[in-house]
């Protein structure tokens, strides 16, 4: 149900054996947790994790948007519909999936970039009441490579189980991270190996 949530987020349907070997996937962090805004329950989330890439080929992962239904599960489709300045309109196909219920999802976001440091997404349509995340950037000086936070508020425009809406987010986004995290590190070690 979610795992389009994610492809908002931007970002192959990494085979598990491929997750499994990506040694930082271990300090991947993720909570979930619901919320009541103005009156109206919705999905909290703050994930993070790090990749041995500089900024640089982070920011190119994650703004590269036609690219991101090879890696992001459950995204059929992605493309810019307009582009001015910093300010990206997106659309995107996918399905959510709960058991064994499909659901078509068609979205349409504004992703705001901020070089190299953070890309802000917004809803202008589609099949949500709410969506709103943020991808940072930070540097780490140490290994050279980079700390990487997503979070995010979201209420779906179609029916989720309550307590199990938390659960089944908190799985897709550990999802989408490790696929995003697997696929900018293994784009990085095939260019700097």
């Amino acid at each position: 149900m979610t795992r389009l949530f994610l492809c908002l987020l931007m970002l192959c349907a990494v085979p598990a054996t491929a997750l499994a070997q990506a040694p930082r996937l271990d300090k991947l962090k993720v909570d979930v947790k619901r919320i009541e805004v103005d009156g109206q329950r919705m999905y909290e989330v703050d994930a993070s994790g790090s990749v041995q890439a500089p900024p640089a080929s982070v920011w190119k992962t994650l703004t590269t948007y036609e690219r991101m239904s090879e890696f992001v599960p459950d995204l059929s489709s992605c493309r810019v519909l307009s582009r001015n300045g910093n300010e990206v309109i997106i659309e995107q196909q996918g399905m959510a999936r709960f058991l064994f219920m499909n659901h078509p999802i068609h979205l349409v976001v504004r992703a705001t970039e901020t070089p190299l440091t953070a890309i802000d997404i917004a809803l202008i349509s589609g099949d949500m009441r709410h969506y709103e995340s943020r991808w940072n950037l930070y540097p780490v000086p140490e290994t050279g490579g980079t700390r990487i936070v997503f979070s995010s508020r979201l209420m779906p425009g179609f029916y989720v189980p309550g307590m199990l809406g938390t659960t089944m987010i908190r799985g897709d986004i550990e999802r989408m991270m490790a696929a995003v995290l697997t696929r900018i590190d293994s784009q990085y070690a095939d260019k700097s190996g």
